[in-house]
């Protein structure tokens, strides 16, 4: 069964999902790849709470010490890319190509960084798994789900000159 909750967000609202256990989405309301939700329930979970509280830190332009229980369902590559980006740090960036450099290295083959950009796209859990924290080779902005203002203004609640 999957749940759902919502947060009012600064930047819009926001609706979270989970299966009972950890948080499996975290989607702008309105963005590109927001899902199918008519089988879901609303309902009052732990997990919920702890992203709540995750969130309310956050928006308040702290960085937060924990991080709720996460289970984003995708393929093993996309897992590796997301794993990449669970270590980008608060304040940080880093770039597509950076991202493919070190999963070659991880799996002794070349990759693209296109590749990584298909994987960044389908994070399922935005801010938490921060894709927003990804640019371009250039230090430009490209494609968030949110939309690029919202990608803009998650970067200046973490300091990041734009």
């Amino acid at each position: 069964m999957l749940y759902t909750a919502h947060y009012a967000s600064p930047l819009g609202g926001i609706t979270l999902t989970s299966d009972a256990a950890a948080l499996t989405g975290l989607y702008f309301d309105g963005e590109r790849d927001f899902p199918d939700l008519s089988a879901a329930q609303e309902k009052d979970l732990p997990v919920f709470g702890e992203v709540m509280r995750w969130l309310d830190l956050y928006f308040a332009g702290k960085e937060p010490d924990f991080i709720p229980a996460l289970n984003p369902a995708g393929t093993a590559f996309q897992q590796a890319v997301w794993a990449i980006l669970r270590t980008i740090p608060y304040g940080g960036t880093t770039t597509y190509g950076a991202i493919a450099r070190r999963i070659a290295a991880d799996a002794g083959r070349r990759m693209s960084a296109q590749a990584v950009g298909g994987a960044v796209g389908r994070n399922p859990i935005s801010i938490l798994i921060p894709c927003h924290r990804v640019i371009g080779a250039d230090g430009s902005l490209t494609g968030y789900a949110g939309g690029l203002p919202r990608k803009t203004a998650l970067l200046r609640i973490e300091g990041v000159e734009i």
